[in-house]
């Protein structure tokens, strides 16, 4: 690893700070000198660590592990320096996030500790379930609860669910691009196809624009807002009732905290 210039940390390597077990997987290999091994104290599959590794080392934008393969000790995996230098670093950033937020609110805020993305639509949900076709399935279908009532499901692959640790109860963000939502007036044209997520609403403000419309809409059974999109030309107006659906494969699930 001689030669290699020290790139200036930043936030973004963090992702969303120690939102999932990323950070944790790294500081294991760092104890365990080994991913399996830190594979199984996380408990999780060693698919999954080395997604969490992969994951980490493409924000970082360099190595964060060295690992060897094989021989007579069966391989291992030490920290970079750059490793050694992300986790000194996710410490202090979250030391000083704690800290302001207890400054702010005595407790930490829902609001200021939801991730920054382009996304616009965060809501708040707890899982409800998690279904899938089986352990040799690589996908998982992820049933959340919204708040106030209704669900919404989030499609994503079984090593994203370890990671976040996903089980019934938890609280999470479902996130979304609002480019991702398509609303219309209740039976207006096709119904949405499998693995769409298909939410009732009312129409809170419309937004003209020359192919298509931004319409904003209050989610039945909660105060939440959803983001979306509606073609023209469309009968929806402020008050109307709507529909919004959204593929699930589009739903991404962060935690809140």
């Amino acid at each position: 690893m001689r030669g290699m210039v020290k790139r200036a940390l930043s936030a973004r390597h963090l992702g969303y700070a120690q939102a999932d077990k990323r950070i944790q997987i790294l500081q294991l290999v760092g104890e365990q000198g080994s991913i399996s091994r830190a594979a199984r104290v996380a408990g999780i599959s060693y698919k999954a660590a080395w997604q969490a590794i992969h994951t980490l080392t493409n924000l970082a934008g360099e190595p964060l592990v060295d690992s060897s393969v094989g021989g007579a000790g069966g391989g291992g995996a030490l920290l970079t320096p750059a490793g050694q230098r992300l986790l000194t670093a996710a410490d202090q950033l979250q030391a000083a996030r704690q800290g302001v937020l207890a400054r702010v609110n005595g407790a930490a805020s829902p609001a200021l500790a939801g991730p920054r993305t382009s996304m616009r639509n965060h809501l708040r949900c707890t899982v409800q379930r998690l279904v899938s076709d089986g352990a040799g399935d690589p996908m998982v279908r992820a049933v959340l609860a919204l708040d106030g009532g209704g669900e919404l499901a989030s499609l994503l692959t079984r090593e994203s669910a370890e990671l976040l640790g996903l089980a019934p109860g938890l609280p999470v963000l479902a996130l979304c691009k609002a480019t991702a939502v398509r609303v219309q007036a209740p039976q207006a044209g096709p119904a949405p196809g499998e693995g769409a997520n298909a939410l009732s609403a009312r129409v809170l403000r419309v937004s003209r624009g020359v192919q298509r419309d931004e319409v904003i809409v209050t989610l039945d059974g909660s105060a939440m807002q959803l983001v979306g999109f509606a073609a023209r030309p469309n009968r929806l107006r402020a008050g109307s009732r709507a529909h919004a659906a959204v593929d699930d494969s589009a739903v991404v699930i962060a935690l809140g905290s």
